[in-house]
């Protein structure tokens, strides 16, 4: 989620959804640049809001018990998407929200983040 000291918090960052979030009632009807909230504990920005984040993992029920990084089913017809976005309100934008769609689908709210080991 956020690294050793952030375990807990209900958005990427903070528990305050304004000091870390994009969400509708603080975003204005679009999305801003990364970098203009506070960042999470790992230094990494809008994890939480702003747009949907795709993630690799097919949807579908994790397994029972607990799990460190679980990805769900091998195959499947929805990806799941992560973080929320600059049209949503708070409860969907926390970090344990897992949103879903055709991994064709298109929007506004909805983009990825490129990563790097460098």
């Amino acid at each position: 989620r956020d690294g050793n000291q952030s375990k807990g918090y209900q958005y990427s960052g903070s528990n305050n959804i304004k000091e870390v979030v994009w969400y509708h009632e603080n975003s204005g009807g679009k999305t801003h640049p990364v970098g203009g909230l506070k960042p999470n504990e790992l230094g990494l920005f809008d994890l939480s809001g702003n747009v949907w984040e795709w993630c690799s993992d097919w949807h579908g029920a994790y397994p029972a018990g607990s799990q460190t990084n679980p990805t769900g089913p091998a195959t499947g017809y929805y990806r799941i998407r992560r973080g929320g976005s600059w049209y949503n309100i708070p409860g969907v934008c926390g970090v344990a929200y897992r949103g879903y769609a055709k991994s064709d689908d298109r929007d506004n709210g909805v983009g990825f983040r490129l990563a790097s080991t460098k």
